[in-house]
């Protein structure tokens, strides 16, 4: 076949022998503008004189829109087209007088090429056993509490095999719960490893223990959202759109914007256009770009007129966002300056000066920003950078500067994603979890201390012209690992960094090791956020067992932002020496060694913390009693009660008809719904795949999942096929408000909204139930029954037997 295809070409014959036929392309690379858009300008009109056409090749729509608009900034007739098709680089060919350019070339930046990234998919299954429940672990029910996993069994419903999870209370109470139940246990995650008390089945502590829990959730999101309402119903600045210098700063952008990075932009500069006070959270992974949205707002600002602080954690990171701020922003007309511990009296005394007559448009600095000897002439955007590093008193300070003034709020340690929805409420979120283009995960090992493998560790990184990080967080013998490191590397240029070196010293061995001055910085946890050397690949955090994972993730983020592999040690005691927390940090960092995977490492400590600081002040410790997913869980339903409730007014404007009215669906039935034994034999697997069926919420996804049950483990019997269908019915029976399915003896019974009060009963959805029983009376019937909850709504749908059956009366519904 291919050498059939290949009869339709035109043949070229290349052999050793010199041939005449020599074949002469008559071309030329493309010429270097350096970013200057007038020469690029100049040259395309020489072009189009000659008699050449002018092609732009582009990545994406977005950059052939920025040309279009930079050009018509220009007011000069241009003749040329844009394209967006990828090349690799550009060119003149003389030949048939073409000139084809690319924008990575003209704005010189990494051309963007795909990896190939098949392996992770298959991997995936193995991260997700991370949270995997084995016999014995802890878990909690939403409704009866915490008990032991006693693993799934088969229990029989009238005759037929049903799969149930089995829960074992105090004095060994039983709790059988379906597989459809999935969804309200989870894995108990406390604090440190810490047993939790186990009560008996019914016993009222746990109620107790949620309803203290609410109650504290409850005030803390009340008065977030008071905050919020305070918030919206205040006028604050309302920024102009981009002017013709915005384009031109983010088309010199030296990478490609990744979607994420793209959607986070225009949410922060749709937000500083509207005249309500911003509140945005940008949430990204280690090195994904979020500094390079604050620049880009940041200049939106100055670009109108107004003054920016930016607020940051550490002295160093002050320095280092000084660095790539003035950078980022040399062409242009804004003058930048800092404030930290290393500049004198004198020098502050002039920044506090030039920003109190509006000389300076944007102030980098550490917790004297917040200070009251601060004025400024007319600030317009506050960024705060790794706000969860900052005590409760700057955190309060802050919210009195902010209360008009447009905040924008970064952070690398990720929150769970339950808790960004909920605390949607609070706060506007943007989150980048792609990776940029080019990026290679970090390989990650966890070795001894062993000088033979530190040495060759060094000494590739030093062949292949890279720099390195020694993490050593004791200041008193730093100096000796230094010396080591010199006596195993010789020739190795090594500095030394750490907190209680003199100001300017310690920014001078900063600076020299960013341009590359020294080969290997032997440093404290000083580095941990936002230094950025591109040119560092290998790390190694010495005692890594002593370190908590948020700060493990961050210090590893500090290599591998460049295109080239970047390696990280964690130097430990053998795994018997350590305490079993350590272990499971260490092994949780080698698993998620993939790009984006600080969203997995929001694991269990780092959640604790995260929720903490979300709150301000009220450290969450009654978490701790009920276990950190139980905790979300209640904070969503205390978040929408307030929203129903005390601020109804705020949220009016939410369509009561595209409202959810049921989060939570129970089925009850005696069909067979479950994977059979013999299909997938292996019990951890087949909780595995119970687990993610309920996380799935699109007909797309579903599907999916389907094929990959067929490629994995053959055609689905017919219990399976129930199984995805009882999943439709779910989603459908949620459009109809029904919060419960009894699906017995040839009838499907449905019950609605319980709260007879609820808007629900005032939708169009529920007046076509209505319509539907009306015109339908001999197939179903609808009634009000005595439940010991009270009276309840009924449907109840006759000769309706099978799932297949169900779904179809749903869907006619």
């Amino acid at each position: 076949q291919i050498k059939e295809q290949l009869n339709g070409y035109s043949r070229v014959t290349i052999n050793n022998s010199k041939s005449a036929n020599s074949i002469d392309g008559n071309t030329e690379p493309q010429p270097s503008f350096n970013k200057h858009f007038n020469l690029l300008i100049e040259n395309l009109k020489e072009n189009t004189n000659k008699g050449y056409s002018n092609y732009l090749f582009c990545a994406n729509e977005k950059q052939a829109k920025r040309f279009h608009d930079i050009f018509e900034e220009s007011e000069e007739e241009i003749e040329y087209k844009t394209l967006v098709f990828q090349i690799h680089e550009g060119f003149v060919d003389h030949a048939h007088k073409m000139v084809c350019y690319t924008d990575h070339q003209i704005f010189e930046r990494y051309h963007k090429f795909q990896l190939k990234n098949g392996f992770a998919k298959k991997q995936a299954v193995t991260l997700q056993e991370v949270n995997n429940l084995e016999i014995g672990d802890y878990v909690t029910h939403i409704d009866h509490g915490i008990g032991k996993f006693g693993g799934l069994q088969k229990i029989d419903v009238n005759g037929k095999k049903q799969e149930a999870i089995k829960l074992i209370y105090g004095d060994s109470d039983v709790l059988y719960i379906s597989i459809h139940s999935l969804h309200k246990i989870s894995k108990f995650n406390g604090k440190d490893g810490k047993i939790p008390k186990v009560h008996k089945l019914g016993s009222p502590a746990w109620k107790k223990a949620k309803q203290t829990a609410k109650a504290k959730v409850k005030k803390v999101a009340f008065d977030l959202i008071q905050l919020y309402a305070k918030r919206k119903n205040q006028k604050g600045f309302s920024f102009d759109p981009d002017s013709y210098l915005q384009h031109e700063l983010e088309a010199s952008f030296m990478y490609e914007d990744t979607p994420d990075q793209n959607t986070a932009t225009q949410d922060v500069k749709a937000d500083m256009e509207n005249d309500k006070p911003m509140d945005r959270l940008v949430c990204g992974d280690v090195g994904f770009g979020k500094t390079e949205v604050a620049i880009r707002a940041a200049f939106k600002a100055v670009d109108n007129g107004k003054q920016v602080a930016v607020l940051v954690p550490t002295t160093i990171l002050a320095f280092q966002h000084f660095k790539s701020f003035k950078k980022r922003l040399e062409d242009f007309p804004v003058n930048i300056n800092y404030l930290n511990r290393f500049k004198t009296a004198k020098q502050k005394k002039i920044v506090l000066e030039d920003l109190a007559s509006g000389r300076l448009d944007i102030v980098i600095g550490t917790h004297q920003l917040v200070s009251d000897k601060i004025q400024y002439k007319d600030l317009g955007l506050l960024i705060i950078d790794e706000e969860q590093k900052f005590g409760v008193a700057a955190k309060d300070k802050l919210k009195t500067i902010k209360e008009n003034v447009d905040t924008l709020t970064l952070t690398a340690t990720p929150i769970p994603r339950t808790l960004q929805f909920s605390l949607m409420a609070a706060r506007d979120l943007s989150v980048i979890a792609t990776p940029p283009p080019n990026r290679h995960p970090i390989e990650s090992t966890v070795i001894g201390f062993s000088e033979e493998a530190i040495r060759d560790a060094v000494m590739y990184e030093m062949t292949r012209g890279g720099q390195i990080f020694f993490i050593h967080n004791r200041v008193d013998n730093i100096k000796e690992v230094a010396g080591m490191l010199q006596r195993l590397v010789p020739d190795a240029r090594i500095g030394v960094g750490h907190g209680q070196l003199e100001g300017r010293k310690l920014e001078e061995v900063m600076v020299n090791f960013m341009e590359g001055k020294f080969d290997v910085l032997v440093a404290t946890t000083i580095i941990e956020s936002g230094l950025d050397v591109p040119n560092a690949n290998t790390i190694f955090i010495n005692h890594a067992n002593n370190f908590g994972l948020s700060d493990l993730h961050q210090m590893r983020g500090r290599v591998g932002r460049s295109n080239k592999k970047a390696f990280c040690y964690f130097i430990c005691p053998p795994y018997h020496m350590m305490t079993e927390e350590a272990r499971k940090r260490i092994q949780a960092l080698e698993m998620f060694s993939e790009l984006g995977s600080g969203i997995n490492i929001a694991m269990k400590d780092l959640e604790i913390r995260g929720a903490g600081d979300l709150l301000g002040g009220e450290q969450s410790g009654f978490i701790t009693d009920i276990g950190f997913d139980t905790y979300q869980k209640i904070l969503e339903e205390a978040v929408n009660e307030l929203k129903e409730k005390e601020f109804k007014d705020l949220y009016e404007e939410q369509n009561i008809e595209n409202k959810e009215f049921v989060s939570d669906i129970q089925i009850d039935t005696d069909f067979e719904i479950l994977f059979p034994d013999d299909y997938i034999n292996v019990i951890a697997e087949r909780l595995n795949l119970y687990r993610k069926l309920g996380e799935l919420s699109e007909e797309k996804e579903l599907e999916e999942f389907q094929q990959q049950l067929i490629d994995r483990f053959g055609e689905l019997p017919f219990q399976v096929t129930d199984l995805l269908d009882s999943v439709r019915i779910k989603w459908l029976a949620k459009k109809l408000g029904l919060e419960k399915i009894v699906l017995k003896q040839k009838r499907m019974i449905g019950y609605f909204v319980s709260d007879q009060q609820s808007e629900f009963y005032q939708t169009e959805a529920f007046t076509k139930v209505l319509k539907y029983v009306q015109q339908n009376n001999k197939m179903c019937v609808m009634k009000e029954k005595e439940t010991k909850n009270g009276l309840r709504l009924l449907i109840t749908f006759i000769r309706v037997d099978s799932v297949q059956k169900a779904l179809e009366v749903l869907r006619r519904v």
